[in-house]
C-alpha cells in the first residue's frame, strides 16, 4: 500500500502561515511564511461535491491528499506553481493519521 500512495504524491505544494511582525518603528506587518514542504496528490472535483461547491461559487475548489502533518489549520494557505489556495478544511482520512485531505479554493 505504501508503493501504491507514493505514485500518487507528485505535486510540490507549499504549506504557508500568516505571521504578524513589527518593525523598528512599531508597525506591524503581516507576511506569510512557509511551515511545510509536502508532496500531494491533487483530486478535482466530481459528481455531488462538484455541483455542491458550485452552487456556492466555488469553482476552483481543490483536495489535496498529503502524508498526515500535525499542525495544518484552515487559518493557512497553499501555494502551488504559483497559485494560491485558501483551505477550506483539513480531514484526517478515516482518524488513522497516514494521510490527510485538504480542501482548498483557488484565490484568484
Amino acid at each position: 500500500m505504501a508503493r501504491r500512495l507514493t505514485n500518487q504524491f507528485k505535486h510540490r505544494i507549499t504549506i504557508q502561515q500568516q505571521t504578524e511582525e513589527q518593525n523598528e518603528n512599531g508597525f506591524s506587518s503581516e507576511e506569510w511564511q512557509d511551515r511545510h514542504h509536502l508532496w500531494a496528490a491533487i483530486k478535482t472535483l466530481r459528481g455531488r461535491e462538484y455541483y455542491e461547491a458550485a452552487t456556492t461559487q466555488n469553482e476552483n475548489t481543490v483536495r489535496f491528499v498529503v502524508r498526515y502533518t500535525a499542525g495544518i489549520t484552515p487559518d493557512m494557505r497553499i501555494q502551488y506553481k504559483g497559485r494560491t489556495f485558501e483551505i477550506l478544511s483539513v480531514i484526517n482520512d478515516d482518524e488513522r493519521n497516514v494521510t490527510m485531505t485538504i480542501v482548498a479554493k483557488e484565490v484568484v
